[in-house]
């Protein structure tokens, strides 16, 4: 029998780098930081500790691998063809845009540094990339999903997954030399085509019907062994004809995206990714020159400076060039700010390191890292300042405009979560509405984020009048409570007989007390909440229903991805 002593010594540096994840992932959550700042502190501060129990062992670096291999496949799980079709203009038109100006600036940066022009833009266009996992998270928890802002983001980010792609073939096929790159590089291109159009096929003809069957047997056990080789085969077979593995599981990712399992294999997969991820970004801080950041750390803060301010303007200007608002394009600039996930990958490759210098490297991780630390703070920074600037456009408005806004049919009282689904779904169908938002907080952040709002209390009887209450159709009351509606009805009847007032209950059981108070109660437990509340005031104007609930399942998908982007990150 074969002694235990080398599993045991395999097993015991895994088994500690597991620990200390856990414990940082821990903190992280509990400081509002993502996780990746901790597992690479944790990676720094054992490296810092010479102890020679946390070192990179080929078995953590294995499942550092695969770690990547799973981002790259979960990135695939959100790549349907249809989110594509729906968002394409955003996707291959301010995409490229954005990470093209970027990588112009960064590598500019890089050139005035003394880097050399190949290398210099390479790190140019990682950097434009920004973190889908920590923006994907914001946007989650500050409802902006579908807002102009949060819709534009989340498609740049999926453009920006699919150039990482392209920068591992291209970092991959360097080889560490930089000569003879074109011939390489095109035979690479041509390759990951080829796969590109067997997997679309694939999915159509074989993992489809495969996870049909593989459905009927009501085993989890079988679809988590059956995504797992999936992910694992599709990267054997890319890395078989010369790419990159990563390459192959994002197309995994890709075929089971365009099935109805993917929920259900996102679920699967999740820890899987979370687990062996960590394992790849603490291998990272394990792999820092400490020796240079201790001597660098001025550079270190300049250099995240410089990304950030150059990033702010780039994203600001794409957003210009394709026509958005001053306050939007620099709310999206900050929100996208911040270096990429992806950063670490592309960084970490042996022939990236050689070009651009073992301490240039642990400088630019590290400034990646503080940018991503700082994230929240610049995302609110920049909502704060297009707050300011949009009300102040709205106070110089002219009249022409306020008149459109004061005679739209709908009033939105509240804009809280429902309040801006309804709003998302008028603008959707191109109907006129304006919102009244009492709390200064919810009011700053609807004008931020572009919803029409005005600053007020709804249940205040003397405000009706200047918003012109008259001249609207629907009052959309998103937190009725019973006792103020009872007591407006009879001045509501009095003045505006015609206004038909809808409130969201969240119980079914005090449907009759809402009736009887003289308004429409809606029922809304959807997800995302008001979903329901915009189907019955769309319903009440007219709308097609097909093409309502069109729109209610492609929002409730966001709904599903967002929370799923967010409970990972």
């Amino acid at each position: 029998m074969e002694h235990p002593v080398p599993i045991l010594a395999s097993l015991a540096p895994v088994l500690a780098l597991l620990f200390g994840g856990v414990v940082s992932a821990v903190v992280c959550r509990a400081a509002r930081l993502s996780p990746i700042v901790g597992y690479l502190a944790l990676g720094i501060g054992l490296q810092a500790s010479g102890v020679q129990l946390f070192q990179v062992t080929p078995t953590v670096s294995l499942l550092a691998e695969l770690g990547v291999v799973f981002l790259l496949f979960d990135i695939g799980l959100h790549f349907s063809l249809g989110h594509i079709k729906e968002q394409a203009g955003d996707i291959f038109g301010f995409g490229p845009v954005q990470v093209s100006l970027g990588a112009l600036g960064l590598g500019g940066l890089a050139i005035l540094g003394g880097m050399a022009p190949l290398p210099a833009f390479l790190l140019g266009a990682t950097l434009a990339l920004s973190s889908t996992a920590v923006v994907a998270r914001l946007i989650a928890e500050r409802g902006q999903q579908n807002c102009p802002v949060g819709l534009t983001a989340t498609a740049i980010l999926i453009f920006q997954d699919v150039a990482a792609i392209f920068l591992l073939i291209v970092v991959n096929e360097l080889g560490g030399d930089g000569g003879a790159i074109l011939p390489h590089l095109a035979l690479a291109l041509v390759k990951a085509a080829g796969a590109f159009g067997v997997a679309v096929v694939l999915a159509r003809i074989v993992v489809r019907p495969l996870f049909d069957l593989i459905a009927r047997t009501n085993n989890e056990e079988v679809f988590t062994a059956s995504a797992l080789l999936v992910a694992l085969a599709a990267s054997w077979a890319t890395g078989s004809i010369g790419l990159s593995l990563t390459l192959g599981a994002f197309l995994g990712g890709m075929i089971i995206a365009e099935t109805p399992y993917r929920p259900i294999i996102q679920a699967e997969t999740k820890p899987f990714r979370g687990l062996l991820l960590g394992f790849f970004f603490i291998s990272v801080g394990l792999t820092l020159n400490l020796s240079a950041l201790r001597d660098l750390w001025p550079q270190v803060i300049g250099a995240t400076l410089a990304l950030i301010a150059t990033k702010v303007l780039t994203n600001a200007l794409s957003s210009l060039l394709f026509r958005w608002s001053g306050p939007g394009s620099l709310q999206l600039g900050f929100l996208l700010a911040q270096g990429s996930e992806f950063a670490f990958v592309i960084l970490s490759l042996p022939p990236m390191r050689q070009l651009i210098g073992d301490e240039a490297t642990s400088v630019v991780i590290a400034a990646v890292a503080l940018s991503l630390v700082l994230t929240p703070t610049l995302a609110q920074l920049g909502r704060s300042l297009a707050g300011r600037l949009r009300a102040r456009r709205r106070t110089a408005i002219d009249s022409e405009e306020l008149e459109r806004d004061l005679a739209a049919p709908v009033m939105i009282v509240g804009m809280g979560q429902t309040g801006r689904t309804v709003a998302d779904a008028l603008n959707e169908f191109e109907i006129g509405y304006q919102a009244i938002e009492r709390d200064q907080s919810r009011y700053a952040d609807a004008i931020a984020d572009g919803y029409a709002v005005f600053f007020g209390d709804g249940a205040d009887p003397r405000i009706w009048e200047p918003v012109q209450m008259h001249q609207r159709k629907i009052a959309v009351i998103t937190e009725p409570t019973l006792e103020i509606s009872r007591a407006l009805t009879p001045l509501a009847d009095q003045y505006y007989p015609d206004l038909k007032r809808f409130a969201a209950i969240s119980d079914a059981a005090s449907i009759e007390d809402f009736l009887a108070a003289g308004l429409t109660p809606v029922v809304d437990r959807s997800m995302p909440p008001g979903l329901d509340m915009a189907a019955a005031v769309l319903s009440d104007l007219g709308v097609d229903g097909a093409a309502v609930g069109t729109w209610m399942r492609r929002q409730q998908d966001r709904a599903l991805d967002a929370l799923s982007e967010a409970k990972a990150a």
